[in-house]
């Protein structure tokens, strides 16, 4: 009975020792393995940077001083080693190489690349600027080309003109360096045929080929008309942006041999701001019983043309915000060709808090336009943190309850 004990013992003892020294063993090869090639996690990070092992438990900032890297660099010796994280093979490990030593370059000896490779890289600060801006410039100047035909058909008495395609247009959205253009055309100066071609989904040079009709147009009537373009891109959140415009006489060009092919730059749309926005006469009255607010839309003088020689359709839209939040809206009725409208039409708002801290009022001139978004003439807002008149005037709302008053106000940039 001892002795099964006894080698029962002895091989317990021999299977500890052998598994304390099996992993004994490991314990040194993987701390040897280590030391050799210390496993680097910021290769991505650190991609093209020198990394000295010394330096790698220390807390050494990158944003250290030019002068700390000096000294640094002086106090490291001429052998040291240069690890580059990108020569290093699949295992992690640095492959052998024999130190090259190179000779100071002569210049005789030197090809014309090396001095082209140079002058590229010893381009100023200065000369970069002066480029950038040139090209900057030159990309606000140009806003594209729009590529167009014209035709008469004599039989049906109509006037045909096909949109081809815009090149080059400039980028409106910032973020995808793309727009999302689209093109209203409008005959002038009547202002009764108003088309537009269907929106392009992020292109700078869309191919449209639209062709539209125009009947019952005399051909002699036809060097009377004026074409209008207007190059937008289409904004899904806010008010489309107006890229640039192109007008084309039809006075001297002749289309009785047939179709006519042209194309024209596209030029920057600036027939407002000439002309200014005009003025907005308003009324307003605060009831603190019934805690209502009065507006009545009086007058709008002054406004500017749509176009170059027409006039706008005017109309006022009305909007109450509370806390920056609009609770209510309401819109007067549409004004024909007119720079002068009188709307006088009144509308009652219910305030939804006490005073008018928290209150503002915005008005919006607008041009309508049949079959496409209206565009903004200009724009009004009243309350307490309005500067101008528009503070002014809902100040002494405020001060003098239950009164009707009514000023001008000068239309801002819609």
């Amino acid at each position: 009975d001892e002795i099964p004990t006894v080698v029962g013992i002895f091989s317990a003892f021999g299977l500890v020792f052998s598994v304390s020294l099996f992993a004994w063993i490991c314990c040194q090869r993987k701390s040897s393995k280590s030391n050799k090639t210390p496993p680097y996690k910021f290769v991505h990070v650190l991609k093209g940077v020198d990394i000295y092992p010394e330096n790698l438990n220390s807390k050494k900032k990158f944003g250290a001083d030019d002068k700390n890297e000096a000294k640094n660099k002086s106090a490291m010796p001429k052998n040291s080693l240069h690890l580059d994280l990108e020569k290093r093979d699949l295992n992690g490990n640095f492959p052998k190489t024999t130190p090259k030593i190179q000779s100071s370059p002569d210049p005789e000896n030197l090809s014309p690349k090396h001095f082209v490779e140079r002058k590229k890289d010893s381009v100023s600060p200065d000369s970069l600027k002066s480029i950038t801006s040139l090209s900057s410039e030159d990309k606000q100047d140009k806003l594209g080309t729009l590529y167009f035909s014209l035709e008469y058909n004599f039989e049906k008495k109509a006037f045909v003109v096909n949109i081809k395609e815009a090149r080059g247009l400039p980028a409106m959205d910032e973020q995808s360096m793309t727009s999302d253009p689209y093109i209203k055309m409008t005959i002038l100066p009547e202002k009764k045929h108003k088309v537009k071609t269907r929106v392009l989904r992020k292109t700078l040079d869309p191919a449209f080929d639209e062709t539209f009709t125009f009947y019952g147009i005399p051909y002699s009537q036809i060097q009377d008309l004026t074409l209008h373009f207007i190059i937008l891109s289409f904004d899904r959140f806010s008010r489309d942006d107006v890229i640039g415009e192109v007008l084309i006489p039809l006075a001297g060009i002749e289309l009785s041999e047939g179709r006519l092919l042209m194309d024209r730059e596209i030029i920057k749309r600036n027939v407002r701001k000439s002309s200014g926005r005009g003025e907005l006469l308003v009324s307003l009255c605060y009831q603190s019983t019934t805690n209502t607010l009065t507006v009545v839309v009086l007058k709008a003088r002054h406004l500017p043309k749509s176009d170059v020689s027409g006039l706008s359709d005017p109309y006022v839209k009305v909007n109450l915000y509370h806390a920056k939040k609009r609770i209510s809206k309401k819109k007067t009725h549409v004004k024909k060709c007119t720079p002068n409208a009188v709307f006088n039409e009144l509308f009652v708002f219910d305030i939804p808090c006490e005073g008018l801290d928290d209150i503002s009022i915005e008005f919006l001139v607008l041009d309508s336009d049949r079959g496409s978004r209206n565009e903004v003439i200009g724009r009004l807002t009243l309350g307490s943190s309005a500067e101008g008149t528009g503070g002014e005037h809902w100040k002494e709302i405020c001060e003098y309850p239950r009164r009707q008053i009514a000023k001008w106000h000068m239309l801002c940039d819609g």
